[in-house]
């Protein structure tokens, strides 16, 4: 849904820095998927295609926070 929002905060080396992968369109959703040391933040369409993709090593997240759209 649009309004859907990630926010990850990581550790660069000794200051932390702040990433977020936003649902940019009606219809769109971000999913947050685990896979081998590296955790994977997409912005999806409706079809299930990927629009884009951020990949961030999971030994460097500090914060991974979900915000979901609000349903009014």
């Amino acid at each position: 849904m649009k309004g859907d929002r990630v926010e990850i905060v990581i550790d660069a080396g000794g200051t932390p820095r702040t990433y977020e992968v936003i649902a940019t369109r009606a219809g769109r959703r971000v999913e947050v998927a685990t896979r081998r040391g590296l955790v994977e933040v997409s912005e999806v369409t409706r079809g299930g295609t990927a629009v884009r993709t951020a990949r961030f090593m999971s030994s460097r997240i500090l914060a991974l926070v979900e915000h979901p759209a609000d349903e009014h």
